[in-house]
């Protein structure tokens, strides 16, 4: 078996490129579904909802860095347009969404579906020992759980 520089299979660590592009894909999309939330919230929850919404997208934006950079690390060429993004996107697609809750659910739903390609990146990087990948999917996913908690706590909606 072919290994790269950093002693992971070439062939596999191409796989995990591709999932993780198409991660960074939906990070994109999800990153735009907040700056609109937050852009057009209304009501009476406006001021709370706006500054945590801006704190979701500054943090969804460090992340798309580091599946970039993650993907660059183990060979690979990170997606980089619009058309790639949409063509690769799983999210649903946030548009003039401006009630509290319409806007909290779409943020359930769309780190639902993130966590979905996390753990397939989990297990195919575990598979290879790819502990960089691994420490970042588990890191993901612990805080999106959380924040899923959180959002489904203030809708008053139980897991």
């Amino acid at each position: 078996m072919k290994t790269n520089i950093l002693g992971l299979p070439v062939k596999e660590s191409e796989l995990i490129v591709t999932d993780l592009n198409t991660l960074l894909s939906n990070f994109q999309v999800y990153y735009q579904n907040l700056r609109g939330i937050h852009w057009n919230i209304r009501g009476k929850r406006f001021f709370d909802l706006h500054v945590k919404f801006e704190e979701l997208y500054n943090d969804a934006q460090l992340k798309i860095d580091l599946i970039a950079e993650r993907v660059l690390t183990i060979g690979g060429t990170p997606l980089h347009t619009f058309e790639d993004y949409i063509k690769h996107n799983k999210l649903t697609v946030g548009k003039g969404i401006s009630n509290d809750e319409k806007a909290v659910h779409l943020i359930v739903n769309s780190l639902s579906d993130l966590l979905k390609i996390e753990r397939e990146i989990l297990n195919k990087s575990d598979e290879i020992n790819d502990e960089g990948t691994n420490s970042m999917m588990s890191d993901f996913i612990a805080e999106q759980e959380k924040t899923i908690w959180m959002m489904r706590a203030w809708l008053e909606e139980s897991l």
